[in-house]
């Protein structure tokens, strides 16, 4: 298990909201709100090199089978679009709107499934960083000198679920009050140990970090999509869309995907009829025949997170982005975050309107969650 992990859960588990500096974000109706579009929760310190992360994937095999097949992918056609986020429900780091143009890749009509996961796992003998325990000695070596070890109980794989918080009148709700650390939580037990994915081979898998959906990628033969080719795939070919099906609000009209209806985090009313995850293509797809770039859960993407990386674009056509070369968050500048897309079944507009083609999300690589998932993407040639 790397440092980061450990001090992640230990963090967590402490409640050293000071060193996470993210904020409850009931209200995120002004751009200038940017930190209340996070879900999720981060930490402030990368220890888990560039180099460890790549001896690890370079020891997973490639199957020659999956690499060579493109079942259950869509041709998404290269073009020029405009990309980032415009109304009242964008966020700072959405703007400004600047021109990319892509070449042809293939996409993954859906997100990865159970089914597909646990092939992976099966073929590769692969454990996922949330079905690792914590390392005692990395935490040491992350904690300030002469404070103490957390309990040996802490230190179990664990990885963060949504628990519904109690409603209470005039209370103003953090993440702390809906995630919970969950011993035992992983991609096989979603709600912790008592659960399972019996029955649920269709559904999107979760728990899974970035270094989890790399590894599953590269034994596909695919890779993780940029920033860039998932926003256009979401847009499905249509120009300043807000929604993959277009501008009607998410909840005008039959239900479109899986986000959450209700007041957020204490009451869901559950009229698209799914609690918490759905099967994969429960609601229809966009113009490119790709389901679920709404809600259901956040996709990781290949991209690092950079507040003001769209500024740097600005004026300019970029050529098949490969995003910036470090991250930066501004409300976290020691962390370093990969970007996640799509937005999940935790969204509504009063929280983080994150089902919105343009909505930007960062977690560190590292972090595995409940409502985080990933599709791949392959290079056309």
């Amino acid at each position: 298990m790397d440092a980061v992990t450990a001090f992640f859960r230990f963090a967590v588990f402490s409640l050293l909201t000071c060193m996470l500096l993210l904020s409850s974000c009931n209200d995120s109706s002004s751009s200038s709100s940017q930190g209340c579009h996070d879900e999720s929760i981060q930490h402030p310190n990368e220890a888990f090199t560039i180099e460890e992360a790549g001896q690890i994937l370079a020891s997973i095999p490639v199957d020659s089978a999956m690499a060579a097949s493109t079942e259950g992918m869509r041709l998404i056609p290269g073009g020029t679009f405009e990309m980032g986020g415009s109304g009242k429900l964008a966020k700072r780091d959405e703007f400004p709107l600047h021109q990319v143009s892509l070449e042809s890749f293939w996409i993954d009509e859906h997100e990865v499934t159970n089914a597909e996961f646990r092939a992976f796992v099966q073929a590769t003998d692969y454990v996922t960083t949330a079905e690792q325990d914590i390392s005692a000695e990395e935490i040491r070596k992350q904690l300030p000198p002469g404070a103490e070890m957390p309990p040996a109980e802490l230190l179990k794989a664990s990885s963060a679920v949504f628990s519904q918080p109690a409603f209470q009148q005039g209370a103003r709700y953090t993440f702390l009050d809906w995630w919970s650390m969950t011993p035992g939580a992983n991609w096989k037990h979603p709600q912790g140990p008592a659960s399972s994915i019996l029955g649920k081979d269709d559904f999107p898998v979760v728990h899974v970090s970035w270094y989890d959906a790399q590894a599953y990628a590269k034994w596909a033969g695919k890779r993780l999509p940029t920033e860039a080719e998932w926003e256009y795939a979401a847009r499905g070919g249509l120009a300043a869309n807000t929604y993959p099906w277009g501008n009607e609000p998410i909840e005008s009209g039959a239900p479109k995907a899986n986000f959450w209806q209700g007041q957020f985090p204490v009451e869901n009313e559950n009229t698209d009829g799914f609690e918490r995850q759905s099967p994969v293509a429960s609601f229809a797809s966009n113009s490119y025949g790709l389901f679920d770039m709404a809600g259901n859960v956040w996709e990781w993407t290949s991209d690092w997170y950079h507040a003001t990386h769209y500024e740097n674009r600005a004026g300019k056509t970029s050529i098949n982005p490969k995003g910036p070369e470090r991250s930066y968050d501004p409300e976290n500048p020691a962390a370093q975050a990969k970007v996640m897309r799509g937005g999940s079944f935790l969204c509504n507009d009063s929280y983080c309107a994150g089902y919105r083609v343009s909505a930007r999300m960062k977690s560190s690589p590292d972090t595995a969650l409940e409502h985080t998932g990933f599709r791949c993407v392959r290079t056309h040639r």
